[in-house]
């Protein structure tokens, strides 16, 4: 095999497996968008429902947490330097996501982009200690600078 055909088969073979399509998980490497998770009427997308259950990749910004010593915050698309607190599930936003971690978050500047990594989860949850309310959310998320 020579050097052409092993670059066509490698490309095939990404193709295939769905690397550098729009709207996978990981496209080309980089971080899901935020607006792939929903249809313009704020429905799922069907990639959200395709990917619910599976560790997924988002860049974005962290909002200022609600408080101190607390275990998640909102992820969003652009900086912003108060947190988008939602009293209700249908006053959710589109352009941010819920971010639960493992451990204390440990707060990044509101307006450096960060990449978070974590188990999609859709669907209505209340958090019983804060009382946020997220349509939809990673869990056991990791994250950092990009």
């Amino acid at each position: 095999m020579d050097r052409r055909q092993l670059l066509i088969s490698g490309l095939a073979f990404g193709v295939s497996a769905g690397f550098g399509i729009p709207g996978s998980a990981k496209a080309s490497g980089e971080p899901l968008k935020l607006r792939a998770l929903y249809n313009k009427d704020r429905s799922f997308s069907d990639l959200a429902k395709s990917l619910e259950g599976r560790r997924i990749t988002v860049d974005g910004f962290m909002a200022p947490p609600l408080k101190a010593e607390i275990r998640f915050f909102v992820l969003t698309k652009k900086p912003l330097a108060v947190c988008p607190f939602c009293e209700t599930e249908a006053e959710w936003p589109d352009d941010i996501l819920a971010i639960y971690t493992k451990r204390t978050v440990e707060v990044i500047s509101f307006n450096r982009k960060i990449e978070t990594s974590g188990v999609l989860e859709l669907g209505s949850f209340k958090d019983p200690d804060t009382g946020f309310v997220s349509r939809v959310r990673l869990v056991d998320s990791v994250y950092g600078l990009v």
